[in-house]
Order: structure tokens, then C-alpha cells, then sequence
């Protein structure tokens, strides 16, 4: 079980998304074996938009854990689902030998009315969580944001949220990506005050090119440093130089976090083994 790596080791583990075609399947499959030569701890499978193609996920995951015989871990959404969607999924995942999820309230689909939204039968995540916990035999992690959810009011508030998760079964937490390491220190600290003690995997992306500022990043709601900020300034319009700062930047924020305790990393990996491969490499 994936819970218990961690206070065997120091864990690195990667996030990858399931193909958006059937035809692309062999691609992914590619792609995952290239990953898996790494020897990261785990890999979690990103859901589709309110659970979009969740059958995809259950495929990949089921990949990754039965052909490449690496833990893994299932995204699973709420948003956009119904009891018996989110039992469906779970039966899906049963019949593979799955049995461990990232359970997320999720983003809500571009087609989902308000009245839809408003009404909807999982308002949180922790509630997804409650359910699965009683309802399956699921091993379930969560979310958690070091710079607060961009739709919570404060930082306090997110933080009872996330004591919620923990209380509701949650075993660990992933984080959501963040740029500034002083930010994920405080918020590790906060965390603790608040009674947070299961374990905590810092979530890093890798930037390799100027438009992941306006995509991925700006949806995430994290900041950006100085540091950052000039670096894509310097190098945003070369491509190359972009892409190896980009990988620079996150090897040296992934040793200062090591170098301050944190000892479980997970890499945000956009399905690219050579950008994954270098940043192992360098962390080493």
C-alpha cells in the first residue's frame, strides 16, 4: 500500500494523464513504460472533467499496476457525479484489483449548469471521501493546496477543510503544485498546528515552456516568485533554454525541500519521461 512507503523511505512518485482518444492508448502505453524504467514509488492517473472517460483512467491505472507492477493510484472526481456513478467507477476499479484513489471534489464541467452545480450530491471532497470510506473498500489520499484553494475564503478555512479530509479516512495528502518553497514550509507548519498528521507529498511541475503560464499554472492558482518570473523573462522566447531552465528550476527547488525534511515528492510529469528522466537524474 502506498501509505505505508512513507515512513519507510523518501518517496518520489508522477502523475500522468490518461490518453483523450482510443487510438492513442499505445502511445500511452510508451509513455508509461518509459516512466516506470525510473523507479518512481507510485503513479497516480488524473480523471477527465467531472468524470469524463473515467473508463480510461481504470485502464492506465490498471497498466501501471498489473503490467508494470507499480503502485498506483486513481483519480477519482465528484463534481459531476451521482452515488451511483462514483459506485460504478469503484466496482470498474474493484474488478481490476485497484483499491487506492486520489478522491477530489474536481473542476466543474465547462457544460454544467448552475442548477446542476448547486444541487450536486458531493459538494466537497471530504464528503467523497466519507462515502468511499463507507461505502467501499477503497484506500483513499486527498488534496491539499499550500496556497490555499482559490475559491476558499482564507487560509484558515482551507485548513479545517483539509482536517476534515483526514478525519473523513483520508491516509495522505498530495499537494497541489507551488513555485515558492517558503510557501509550502509555512503551510506544512500551519497544517501541523491544525492537527494534520498523516503525510504530506509536495506536488512539483515542471515548467518547460513559457505557455504553461497561461494554461496549467494559471488554473492552479499558484504564485510565482521572482526567481520564476525571470527566468521565463530571460528564456520564455527560446524553447531550448527554456526547457532546461525550466528542469533547472525544478531539481533545485526538489533539493531544497529534501534538504528541509521533505522527504516525499511527487513530480507533475505532462506524460514526458525525457523531462522526468533528467529531473530523477539530477535529484540524485
Amino acid at each position: 500500500m502506498i501509505k505505508d512507503l512513507f515512513s519507510k523511505k523518501k518517496t518520489l512518485s508522477f502523475e500522468v494523464f490518461p490518453p483523450k482518444k482510443d487510438g492513442e492508448f499505445e502511445k500511452a502505453y510508451e509513455t508509461l513504460d518509459a516512466l516506470a524504467a525510473l523507479n518512481p514509488d507510485f503513479i497516480s492517473v488524473t480523471y477527465g472533467a467531472g468524470g469524463s472517460r473515467s473508463k480510461t483512467t481504470v485502464e492506465i491505472a490498471s497498466y501501471i499496476q498489473n503490467t508494470l507492477h507499480i503502485e498506483t493510484l486513481a483519480h477519482i472526481t465528484c463534481v459531476g457525479n451521482k452515488r451511483e456513478d462514483i459506485l460504478s467507477v469503484a466496482g470498474q476499479l474493484k474488478e481490476r484489483g485497484l483499491n487506492q484513489v486520489l478522491a477530489l471534489r474536481g473542476d466543474r464541467p465547462k457544460d454544467m449548469s448552475d442548477e446542476q452545480y448547486n444541487s450536486r450530491e458531493f459538494t466537497y471532497a471530504s464528503d467523497l471521501i466519507t462515502f468511499l470510506h463507507t461505502e467501499t473498500e477503497l484506500h483513499c489520499a486527498g488534496a491539499c493546496y499550500p496556497e490555499k484553494h482559490f475559491e476558499c475564503f482564507s487560509m484558515e478555512t482551507d485548513l479545517k477543510n483539509l482536517k476534515l479530509k483526514q478525519d473523513a479516512g483520508a491516509e495522505y495528502f498530495i499537494s497541489q503544485m507551488f513555485f515558492d518553497n517558503d510557501y509550502y514550509y509555512r503551510f506544512l507548519e500551519n497544517a501541523e498546528k491544525k492537527g494534520i498528521i498523516i503525510p504530506i507529498c509536495a506536488g512539483i511541475m515542471p515548467v518547460t515552456s513559457a505557455n504553461q503560464l497561461g494554461t496549467t499554472i494559471s488554473l492552479s492558482g499558484s504564485s510565482i516568485p521572482k526567481a520564476f518570473s525571470d527566468l521565463i523573462a530571460k528564456y520564455g522566447d527560446d524553447p531550448e533554454d527554456m526547457r532546461k531552465a525550466g528542469i533547472d528550476f525544478a531539481i533545485r527547488q526538489i533539493k531544497d525541500l529534501r534538504h528541509n525534511g521533505v522527504d516525499d515528492i511527487h513530480l507533475y510529469t505532462m506524460n514526458r519521461p525525457k523531462t522526468a528522466a533528467e529531473i530523477v537524474a539530477g535529484v540524485q
